[in-house]
């Protein structure tokens, strides 16, 4: 696989600020999970409510990945309803990814994310199909701690720096 490119680009910026590429954003996605940044995934709960939670995601191939325990709210949520919005603090832009989350269990992509995880500081081991590290974070349940492949259908990004410009970008399915 590889990056994913737009198919479609809209300068959304009310007060007339430049369109900036995507490519911009993308460089800085690159570098999760080792970004400095605050970060949350939203999701809906079974009952219509909706649920936010911090997240440690990781970049690859153009799609955003994060790991949590089957048991705990978000996974279950994404089980019932795959629907999902990313939102990101990081250097120079305001991010907001919307997309669908699936469970991945292919070895060798489980393998990639745990390295990329491993080289952030995070000791984390590819086992039975899940993975499983000495720790996670409070809210991760307890291990194993399975992969979640988010694959955004729409960015919306503000940058934070002059000479600023919001953005929204639309991907292929």
């Amino acid at each position: 696989m590889a990056e994913r490119e737009p198919i479609e680009s809209k300068n959304v910026d009310r007060y007339g600020g430049p369109d900036f590429p995507w490519s911009d954003v993308r460089d800085v996605l690159a570098g999760l999970p080792g970004v400095e940044g605050t970060m949350y995934l939203g999701t809906v709960r079974t009952d219509g409510r909706p649920h936010v939670t911090g997240i440690a995601p990781a970049w690859f191939d153009g799609d955003v990945y994060l790991v949590t325990g089957l048991n705990t709210l978000k996974a279950k949520n994404l089980a019932a309803r795959p629907d999902c919005t990313l939102v990101m603090r990081l250097p120079g832009f305001d991010v907001t990814l919307n997309g669908r989350a699936e469970v991945i269990r292919d070895p060798q992509l489980l393998e990639t994310l745990a390295a990329a995880y491993r080289e952030d500081g995070w000791p984390l081991e590819v086992k039975d199909g899940a993975m499983v590290a000495p720790y996670s974070a409070q809210t991760a349940g307890p291990p194993p701690w399975h992969l979640f492949r988010v694959r955004f259908k729409e960015a919306i990004v503000l940058r934070t720096q002059e000479p600023g410009g919001a953005m929204k970008w639309r991907f292929a399915d």
